[in-house]
């Protein structure tokens, strides 16, 4: 499938994306698929360049894959949204009029959210100083922004090290932290439509619901509103923390976060080996009616996807279709799909977003 933006052509490439999902579920005797298109440009949130030197400037620069020698110097950015193409060539201005803000510049990260907020990371190959710190608190006054100067070893934070986003899910709005470095959903429309799908799905629940991989939050926020309670695990300490303030931030109160992985959880909850982190925290006294999972692109192991069998209700976020898939295959025998959707979070790429509701049989 073409990696080409071309808007005119996207309907097309969804269609291909959707054909390709029933045919990957078409075994397990699943529904037609629910498809949450994206917006045809301006959707993606974050974008990452390295610097290239050309003529005696830096340019913004990115590359084919495999090839670090040819670069593709970029102007603007029509898939990244509209607050950093409108960015790209005020901070460019910023640094090509600053010794204290070019001098070594080699990568510029931009995070922004739908909530209007924004953060700038601006990456050196030179340790930065007071000099840099002064041009930097101007840059970010000028811009609106936030700004984080890196060098090795080093971090200086101007404003804040997190953007703020603001999701609205079936009525309510629910505010996240996103934190400079962690993983955040690239195509913020996409991931709303995701939420709502989810937070559909479940269901009004009088049980109680375990979640693997939560990371900041984004699926905890809305889906703990819908059932007794949550328990829910994160192995990033960096995500936790972003989590654990969201759950503050939004008075979402029913929640008990432990920093496992997926692995570590399957042992516990299997009374392999006992953990220092689930001090305080009683396991049996949990009546888990649903689980929910967000895994990597690897999928859930084989021991997380046989844990994931005692439940009534498995919800499955899947970044890659293949592994959902071999996950889904292992699980058919007690479990039948009764929804799934298609989410677009790359357009013009072969990569999908997908999710599936199992529910026993």
């Amino acid at each position: 499938m073409s990696a080409v933006f071309d808007p005119s052509a996207y309907d097309t490439q969804l269609e291909g994306k959707v054909a390709r999902l029933r045919e990957l579920l078409a075994p397990f005797g699943a529904p037609e698929p629910a498809v949450f298109d994206s917006p045809r440009e301006h959707y993606r949130l974050r974008a990452e360049f390295r610097l290239w030197r050309e003529d005696g400037q830096r340019h913004y620069a990115m590359f084919a894959p495999g090839d670090k020698h040819k670069a593709i110097l970029i102007d603007d950015f029509p898939i990244a949204s509209q607050r950093i193409n409108e960015l790209m060539p005020r901070l460019k201005a910023a640094w090509q009029a600053s010794e204290e803000l070019g001098n070594r510049l080699f990568q510029v990260e931009f995070l922004t959210t739908l909530a209007g907020d924004a953060m700038v990371t601006m990456c050196y190959h030179r340790p930065l100083d007071e000099a840099w710190e002064v041009a930097a608190r101007q840059l970010a006054s000028d811009l609106g922004v936030s700004v984080i100067g890196r060098s090795k070893g080093k971090r200086l934070v101007i404003g804040r090290d997190y953007a703020v986003e603001k999701l609205d899910v079936a009525g309510r709005v629910f505010s996240y932290r996103q934190p400079e470095g962690a993983f955040t959903q690239p195509n913020g429309a996409v991931n709303q439509k995701m939420l709502n799908w989810a937070f559909e799905a479940i269901g009004e629940r009088e049980d109680d619901l375990l979640e693997l991989y939560c990371g900041n939050g984004n699926f905890t926020l809305p889906l703990a509103t819908r059932v007794r309670q949550v328990l829910a695990t994160e192995i990033s300490k960096t995500s936790v923390n972003a989590a654990l303030s969201n759950l503050d931030e939004n008075a979402v109160d029913n929640v008990r976060l432990v920093r496992l992985s997926a692995e570590e959880l399957t042992q516990a909850l299997n009374e392999v080996r006992p953990f220092r982190r689930l001090e305080g925290i009683d396991l049996k006294s949990y009546e888990f009616g649903t689980v929910f999972v967000d895994p990597p692109r690897a999928g859930m192991d084989p021991d997380t996807c046989e844990l994931t069998r005692r439940f009534e209700r498995i919800l499955y976020i899947s970044c890659n279709p293949e592994t959902l898939a071999a996950n889904i295959a292992q699980l058919q025998d007690t479990h039948r799909i009764e929804r799934c959707a298609l989410f677009d979070q790359f357009p013009y790429t072969h990569h999908m977003e997908s999710g599936v509701l199992l529910v026993r049989r």
